[in-house]
């Protein structure tokens, strides 16, 4: 597949002509919102069985066939170039598919969140996931779990091989809570009462995994938590489960605050089966206007990863939303809106302003003011900031990449995912 990048004055039956393909296709392939009134700056995924590329200045076909991992013979012949020594700057070269690396993906999905959709949300991209992280038990101070709705989510997953995985949290009064990981973490009784009440849980279900998602634990239950898994390792071995972790991004071995300090990567390298990486929310609804999951700091953090974890341990974390700021920011004051991908489209053309691209983050974003006279400032995903986000995936050799959180339309991610990679099924 190719990104196209709708230019001023651009049509979507140009856009058509220019590939050879169809309006209708591209319109139903991306799901587009806007097909009459295109905004400048939009993506549209183009499906064909490859890429085009435009040749830049100081570009030769050897540096084009590193780029794509195609042979120079290829890229020769499908082009039925004639002399490759003259190229020109803006020559179109189309770039046969290239071999996919096989990965796991994951999603989580909050019912909570997606409420009576769950199911639909489940089955829409079900064939794209490997794991489907389903948010969340509560444990209980007494040890017991506060269960959800979950069973009909479990029995979609499985209509698409998608391996269904428990999450246990440290949630209480609606945000997670240290004193309450503490009280766990420092009784054994505790401990054996929670892993009981959850393996039951999964055997009567059909969970194939437990994945734990303890968050702002201290640096004083590091430790206890490092136990507290290997615990659960030996449990769920016997069953033949899966076990993971979510874990908040750090850059280095000592990252000072509640949120980090409790998370040891070498240790839980070591002890689960793969671990979720939450590289986004660098952008939060709380804090001023920024990238939810600039790709600069993204990559500070899977580098550091990968000196501690094995690389097919590592699930690389990607954003399914954005933000949509009122300005100014004020700290402690409004906080920002999550909006989808396709909404924020649906906000570019209403306000009629363009869309942007921060080169060094690799994310689109742009301004408007509403009807209020109120401005506004939108970071999100769209193709590109995808595509560069795959691009880090298959550099690193990760084992493979997740999401929160399903219930955002974004259909051009999906497309991508099968232009870059095979999905491995492991139900």
């Amino acid at each position: 597949m190719s990104i196209h990048v709708v230019k001023s004055g651009e049509s979507l039956w140009e856009i058509s002509k220019l590939y050879g393909i169809p309006v209708e296709q591209l319109i139903k392939s991306n799901e587009i919102p806007n097909p009459e009134n295109l905004v400048v700056g939009q993506t549209i995924v183009i499906p064909i069985l490859g890429n085009y590329h435009y040749v830049r200045p100081g570009e030769s076909l050897y540096t084009i066939s590193k780029m794509y991992n195609v042979p120079v013979s290829e890229i020769i012949k499908v082009n039925q170039i004639t002399n490759p020594n003259q190229l020109y700057v803006g020559m179109r070269l189309y770039i046969p598919q290239k071999i996919r690396p096989t990965v796991d993906v994951g999603a989580y999905v909050d019912p909570k969140l997606t409420r009576k959709n769950s199911v639909q949300e489940v089955e829409k991209v079900g064939k794209d996931l490997t794991f489907l992280s389903i948010f969340s038990y509560a444990v209980n101070r007494d040890g017991t779990l506060t269960p959800i709705v979950d069973q009909p989510i479990i029995n979609a997953a499985y209509r698409d091989d998608v391996a269904p995985l428990m999450v246990l949290t440290n949630y209480e009064d609606g945000t997670f809570s240290q004193d309450l990981a503490t009280e766990i973490l420092t009784d054994e009784a505790l401990q054996d009462k929670v892993l009981d009440e959850a393996i039951k849980t999964m055997e009567q279900k059909g969970y194939l995994g437990l994945d734990f998602d303890f968050e702002y634990l201290g640096a004083e239950n590091r430790e206890r938590y490092n136990e507290f898994l290997r615990k659960a390792k030996v449990r769920l071995k016997e069953k033949n489960y899966f076990l993971s972790s979510a874990l908040a991004p750090q850059t280095e071995a000592n990252q000072k605050g509640i949120l980090y300090e409790g998370h040891d990567y070498k240790a839980q390298g070591e002890i689960v089966d793969f671990i979720f990486f939450m590289t986004y929310e660098w952008g939060w609804s709380g804090g001023p206007p920024r990238p939810v999951a600039p790709i600069d700091q993204v990559r500070k953090v899977m580098e550091y990863a990968v000196s501690q974890v094995p690389r097919d341990k590592i699930m690389m974390g990607i954003p399914l939303y954005g933000y949509d700021w009122t300005l100014p920011y004020v700290k402690g004051g409004k906080f920002a809106k999550a909006i989808s991908p396709q909404k924020a489209i649906e906000l570019a053309e209403k306000y009629n302003v363009s869309i942007e691209y921060d080169q060094k983050t690799q994310s689109p974003h742009f301004n408007y003011t509403d009807e209020e006279g109120k401005k506004h400032e939108v970071w999100f995903e769209d193709a590109r900031s995808i595509q560069a986000k795959f691009d880090l995936v298959k550099e690193l050799g990760l084992r493979g990449f997740f999401y929160w959180v399903l219930g955002n339309d974004f259909p051009q991610n999906w497309l991508l995912i099968n232009e870059n990679f095979v999905v491995r099924k492991r139900v």
